[in-house]
């Protein structure tokens, strides 16, 4: 019963614990999708998502498309909350096994509702807001935009629960000034201060507020947030606006993920970056894991994990530069190692471990070919980007990238290779700070994609598929090639 305690997740996540064949498996999924939902692939093609469209078959070596499935989760997945960002895994385990973990963020540039969101200005109700992340934030105006987060709601016993509301419907927008009254924006560029034009538009009647409902909300968020705004909420959430104690919520485009291109061959969405990462390792760890002989010459343990905060630096209780996926990996350890007597066995585990830190890369733009070095220019379609930089931006070695291409090699998939030029300042990830904090070894790849940190941005939908099966390979072969080598790191 212990063990199954350690390893439960919150409420609010879908579980699996399954025990087949003396091999113990253990994942879980975002509540809003059901292991069929994360299966069910498609015959023809879909421009936009549906809970019930499907999608023709992929290119990539025959095997059907996961596109359709990723639009749902993209159009389900507005914010950190809904996407679920918690460790995953399957194991059979053995003392000294090591972890093969795919690791990726769920969070995106954003704006976000400060605590005192409510505001007013000429004749209009608007919406304070904090900027999440470096967007661009350019992109964000001229955009059908609603809420969605996280509320603590008063149960009617009296204590506090916690629930994810989405306001589907267009409820804010950001408008620009008109070009008759800003006439060198063309010339001089369009320039917006962040604290002062970047407010959306709620509503254009200031409420009547009554002394019965002042005086009942001195206690709560109410006071700080427009009552119209909670009225929202409350409708969404069928609860009182004195039941809401709490709000965290999020500024989110309203327009749905789709197809495009002339062959619809490209994926227009928001929050590529990361939520394409994210499905494309829960699904291959999934589909590794879905027969009963999966495991049974696995010499790892197969894991997930999602984190929040990446595009602020990671450093919360819920980011990458926290303790919390090894201390989730040292209790597996010591959960499963039963009456083991030895030298440390997570420290063994560690040693034998490998880390895919994935996270969407930057595509050569065909406007801009001179912002990339000339000999990495990372193409879509052309499958997963395997970064490298000298400086440590990113944790790819010589020897850590070998044997991730290997992996694609033996399935005949196709990778690419970024560096950034010397003149230019590289970004990083999650990848250096999880790879620092025990001495795991790493490698650092990414989806080609444009548009990176805007409102909506663009993917190869090849590119999709390729990466799942990438990263499924990952899981089902890395060990007997990371065997084969014998290396003195």
């Amino acid at each position: 019963m212990n063990r199954l305690q350690l390893l439960r997740p919150p409420p609010s996540v879908t579980s699996a614990l399954l025990l087949r064949n003396n091999h113990l498996y253990f994942t879980f999924q975002p509540p809003h999708l059901s292991r069929n939902h994360l299966r069910r692939f498609s015959t023809t093609t879909l421009l936009c998502s549906k809970s019930d469209g499907v999608v023709e078959s992929s290119n990539v070596a025959g095997s059907p498309s996961i596109v359709g499935d990723l639009l749902d989760y993209l159009n389900e997945s507005w914010t950190q909350f809904h996407a679920t960002g918690m460790p995953t895994f399957a194991l059979r385990y053995n003392v000294g096994n090591g972890f093969h973990v795919i690791a990726a963020h769920t969070d995106s540039p954003c704006l976000k509702l400060k605590p005192k969101s409510a505001s007013s200005k000429s004749g209009y109700l608007m919406v304070n807001v904090q900027t999440y992340g470096g967007g661009l934030w350019h992109t964000w105006f001229d955009r059908d935009l609603s809420v969605a987060g996280r509320v603590i709601v008063k149960a009617n016993d009296g204590s506090f629960m916690h629930k994810l509301v989405k306001v589907r419907r267009p409820l804010l927008r950001v408008p620009t000034l008109a070009i008759h009254l800003d006439r060198t924006v063309n010339k001089d560029g369009f320039k917006p201060n962040l604290e002062t034009h970047l407010l959306p538009l709620l509503a254009t009647k200031l409420e009547e507020i009554s002394m019965e409902s002042k005086e009942n909300s001195s206690q709560s968020s109410k006071v700080t947030h427009h009552p119209l705004l909670m009225q929202v909420l409350s409708d969404e959430l069928d609860c009182s606006i004195d039941d809401i104690m709490s709000i965290e919520l999020n500024v989110c485009d309203t327009q749905p993920s789709c197809l495009g291109g002339g062959n619809s061959e490209f994926i227009f969405s928001g929050r590529l970056d990361n939520l394409a990462s994210s499905y494309c390792a829960l699904r291959a760890l999934i589909d590794s894991c879905e027969l009963p002989g999966d495991l049974s010459s696995e010499q790892a343990i197969r894991m997930v994990a999602l984190f929040d905060n990446e595009e602020v630096g990671s450093d919360s209780v819920q980011g990458a530069g926290a303790p919390t996926m090894f201390q989730a990996m040292r209790r597996i350890v010591d959960c499963l190692a039963d009456e083991y007597v030895g030298e440390g066995a997570f420290e063994r585990a560690i040693r034998q471990s490998f880390l895919v830190s994935a996270d969407m890369a930057h595509g050569v733009h065909p406007n801009f070919v001179d912002k990339h070095e000339e000999h990495h220019r990372p193409e879509m379609q052309k499958g997963l980007v395997i970064k490298h930089n000298a400086n440590q931006r990113y944790a790819t070695s010589g020897v850590t990238a070998f044997l991730f291409k290997e992996v694609a090699k033996m399935h005949d998939l196709p990778t690419q290779e970024f560096v950034v030029r010397n003149d230019m300042g590289c970004g990083s990830t999650i990848g250096p700070i999880l790879a620092s904090g025990v001495g795991i070894r790493t490698v650092d790849c990414g989806i080609s994609q444009l548009s990176m940190h805007s409102v909506r941005e663009i993917c190869g939908k090849e590119d999709i598929d390729i990466a799942y099966k990438h990263f499924k390979a990952f899981y089902q072969t890395f060990s007997s090639i990371d065997r084969k080598l014998n290396v003195d790191y």
